[in-house]
């Protein structure tokens, strides 16, 4: 009696052959992002025009400005960008305690 073994077929790679296209989702992933900043009730205008400073190393007058645009309208967008950035963006603003979204910016 013998015993036969299945091997697997061999299936040569084509070098010709071109990467598919990205799908929707993967250019959305890969598109502009914004970072937004919410009012809270918690935070000092001043201690947020100060880690608008350190974080984005805006100058007085333009932190000033993003601070007053979150306290008079609930919300500013600080920065617009590529995904991986704007996420670490957030991120060190959430370790800051401000309240900070990440949203797909539809405008690009």
């Amino acid at each position: 009696m013998t015993t036969e073994t299945a091997q697997a077929p061999v299936v040569a790679a084509n070098p010709h052959v071109s990467p598919s296209p990205q799908s929707a989702t993967e250019l959305r992933f890969e598109g502009m992002w914004r970072v937004v900043v919410l009012n809270d009730p918690v935070n000092l205008m001043s201690y947020v025009v100060m880690v608008f400073k350190k974080v984005f190393g805006f100058d007085e007058q333009t932190a000033r400005k993003r601070m007053l645009e979150v306290h008079e309208q609930g919300r500013s967008i600080v920065w617009s960008g590529q995904r991986e950035k704007a996420e670490a963006y957030v991120f060190t603003l959430q370790q800051w305690h401000l309240t900070a979204v990440l949203e797909p910016d539809e405008t690009h």
